[in-house]
C-alpha cells in the first residue's frame, strides 16, 4: 500500500438507521458529534435515513417512508389537478 494516502482515524463508529431504530458497529472514518450507548459501550453514532434493515431491496418489503412530508405535498398541490 502506498504511504500517506490512507486515513488514519478509523474507530468504532454507531450507525442507526432512524427509521427502525437498527444500530450496527463497524469501523469507520465519518465525522460524529453525538455518541450512544449500544450494548453498554458509547460509540460515536452516526444517524442514516435507510439501512439494509428497511431498504425494500434487503427486506423484499415495499414501505413507504416519508420523512419531509413529502407526499402531503405533493397531494395538496396537485389537489386541484385532480377533478
Amino acid at each position: 500500500m502506498k504511504k500517506g494516502i490512507h486515513p488514519e482515524n478509523y474507530r468504532l463508529v454507531a450507525f442507526k438507521d432512524m427509521s427502525n431504530e437498527d444500530v450496527f458497529i463497524t469501523k469507520s472514518t465519518v465525522e460524529t458529534k453525538e455518541t450512544i450507548m449500544h450494548e453498554g459501550v458509547e460509540y460515536p453514532v452516526y444517524k442514516m435515513e435507510i439501512s439494509r434493515t428497511s431498504h425494500p431491496f434487503y427486506t423484499g418489503k415495499s414501505k413507504l417512508i416519508d420523512t419531509a412530508g413529502r407526499i402531503d405535498k405533493f397531494k395538496t398541490k396537485y389537489a386541484k389537478h385532480a377533478k
